[in-house]
This record gives C-alpha cells, structure tokens and sequence, in this order.
C-alpha cells in the first residue's frame, strides 16, 4: 500500500535544487544572482524587502515562496507580529483590488440595463 504524503505541496528538497541547476544552469546562475542583488540592502533595508516579499508571497499564494521568506525575514530580525502585519497587508490589498474591480462589474451592469454605472438598481 502506498502511503500518501499530508502534504498538499512536496518539499523542496536539495536534489530538487540541484536538478534545478543541472536542467538550466546558466538561467539558474542568473537568477540568483538576480535574487541575491534585489534582497540585498539598498534603498530599503533586506528585511523590509523580506516583509514585502511575504505579503507578496501570500497574495501570488506561493507556499514555498511564504516559507522562505518567512524564514529570511525572521533571520534578517522581523518579528512574528511584523511578519503578520504584512500579511495583513497584502490580504487588504487582495481584498481591496476585488472591491475596486467591483467598477467593471457595476459598469457592465449599467451598459446591460441602458443606464450608468453610479445607478446599478
């Protein structure tokens, strides 16, 4: 009998990493690279861009992005209620991009019925 994984997402292993590498080295190497130079200190500081990151990966609902930028946010020093704050965040802006695309919905509601989106009844 085959056991089953509770898993939903297998791990991210180091010879999933490796085949990674092997299958594309040179986009690999360039990736990176671009990764290690876009979390680097700069004008915002690495951890604040860790935090953006976790928003980010809780919006695109990655959650192998959510674990390792959670896990590289915490290292760069953020704090458990700094980590869901910018959860918070990025649910806000999920929840406020539906409520202002609600403008494409009333508007085809008042083409349909010959009248203006500010009047959809």
């Amino acid at each position: 009998m085959a056991v089953m994984s509770n898993e939903i997402f297998p791990p991210s292993t180091a010879e999933i990493a490796a085949a990674r590498k092997r299958l594309a080295p040179h986009v690999h190497d360039a990736f990176t690279a671009f990764s290690e130079s876009v979390f680097a200190d700069g004008a915002l500081p690495s951890k604040t861009k860790q935090l953006i990151a976790v928003a980010v990966a809780h919006v695109t609902q990655c959650p192998y992005c959510i674990r390792g930028h959670t896990k590289a946010a915490l290292r760069r020093g953020a704090t458990a209620e700094e980590i869901m704050e910018a959860i918070w965040v990025a649910a806000e802006m999920r929840a406020g991009g539906a409520y202002a695309h609600s403008t494409i919905a009333l508007d085809i509601i008042g083409q349909e019925k010959g009248k203006p989106a500010q009047t959809p009844a």
